[in-house]
């Protein structure tokens, strides 16, 4: 059996409106890929059905934008908003290191 495929990954909120609640995590694809698992929830692909969001939380029906994260840090669609991306202790050093090409002092 193999290992699950993780990724870190950035998942804003979309629920409130087009800016929310982002952070950057690491996530866990089904077998299939067209789930993602992200904490205690799941996330199913909105196949286009979505405003400003391509994934919907199985469980709420909560919409969010879930990508790969920017090198630039760029990641939410719109970059005026004052709302901080928070990123996850477990990831935080790899996150910088490896896809920010940063030392992990931010």
């Amino acid at each position: 059996m193999s290992a699950k495929k993780t990724r870190i990954m950035y998942i804003e909120d979309k629920s409130a409106g087009l800016n929310g609640p982002a952070r950057i995590g690491r996530v866990t694809y089904s077998k299939t890929g067209q789930s993602i698992y992200y904490g205690a929830r799941t996330f199913q692909r909105l196949g286009g059905q979505g405003f400003k969001a391509n994934y919907f939380d199985a469980e709420t029906g909560d919409q969010f934008w879930i990508s790969g994260p920017r090198k630039d840090g760029q990641d939410r669609l719109y970059p005026s908003s004052s709302m901080p991306v928070e990123i996850d202790a477990d990831v935080h050093d790899e996150y910088w290191n490896d896809i920010r090409g940063c030392p992990a002092t931010q």
